[in-house]
């Protein structure tokens, strides 16, 4: 049995989730692929994939395995692309998820001027609101707001997130402005319904207290963009993150309310499947996102002063 080979079969067969896909990726038959993961489990002398007609799963010495695998082949890689001297230049697949407004906002172009230098880089991004799992799915990277997920996770904090309360020109001429958060109970709010309390907005104010109020409106989505949208066409109020404001309040199409009052903060992470090493094309990635994020931060900050 070539070791090397059973390993990176079964490391393609747990992130690509299937033998019929992971066999499809390496270019072997599907009975070939599944005769090498058994003799691995033979010589091992442990089982490492549970199997059903439905789904696969690792058992546990097969977590421990499969992670100290994707360390020794990323090893492996590595020491061959510096033999080859192609070790500055990343080549290959980076398979990434994230929101749908960090989409937009940030990871679209990051990706884009990433591209520009790393043109052998190819991204397969999966834009969700859902927290997927990058073990269990084979991805190699997500950007995520707020919780990381699972302890099996390595994150690197990128940023922070504040949210703020905004509303168009043209809202604020025909209903007025609020002066303090107990009066959004007068007016009309959008609301983000993968938020934690979608219809309880916090804010606190520079005595550091808090201030809860309960909102509603005639807009409630799972979408971040359409409910920017509608604000800026006059609907109502929305409280959003500021990522996902900053151009419509350069551009005057919204405006920041109750500046005296902070909204709820978060921070915004990168992350990725726990191992000793990243993939060159990855951690390249990472540090090219996390300066983006940091210019961005700064542009950010000088327009809220």
């Amino acid at each position: 049995m070539d070791r090397w080979l059973a390993m990176d079969a079964f490391v393609r067969v747990v992130e690509s989730g299937s033998f019929v896909a992971a066999a499809e990726r390496l270019g072997l038959s599907t009975s070939s692929l599944s005769r090498l993961v058994a003799e691995l489990e033979q010589h091992l002398g442990a089982r490492l994939l549970n199997r059903t007609t439905r789904r696969l799963s690792l058992t546990e010495s097969g977590q421990s395995y499969y992670e100290r695998c994707v360390t020794l082949l990323a090893d492996l890689a590595e020491a061959e692309a510096i033999a080859g001297q192609a070790a500055a230049e990343p080549r290959g697949t980076i398979r990434l998820t994230c929101s749908f407004s960090m989409a937009e906002q940030r990871v679209a172009p990051a990706i884009a001027t990433f591209s520009e230098t790393h043109a052998l880089v190819k991204f397969e991004l999966v834009v969700s609101d859902r927290m997927v799992d990058l073990v269990e799915e084979g991805f190699d990277l997500a950007i995520r707001v707020g919780p990381v997920g699972s302890d099996r996770l390595v994150a690197r904090r990128l940023g922070s997130m504040q949210g703020l309360l905004c509303a168009a020109p043209s809202y604020l001429a025909r209903h007025g402005t609020p002066a303090a958060p107990g009066d959004l109970v007068r007016f009309n709010t959008l609301t983000y319904a993968y938020a934690s309390a979608p219809r309880q907005w916090t804010f606190t104010d520079r005595d550091g207290r808090p201030h809860e109020v309960r909102v509603s409106g005639t807009l409630h989505a799972n979408s971040g963009d359409a409910l920017r949208s509608a604000a800026i066409r006059g609907l109502g109020i929305i409280y959003e993150p500021d990522f996902l404001l900053q151009d419509a309040l350069r551009q005057g199409e919204l405006v920041r309310l109750l500046p005296d009052y902070e909204g709820s903060r978060g921070d915004i992470w990168a992350v990725y499947p726990s191992r000793r090493h990243l993939s060159l094309k990855v951690r390249l990635f990472v540090d090219h996102i996390a300066a983006a994020f940091t210019a961005a931060a700064i542009a950010d900050s000088a327009l809220q002063q």
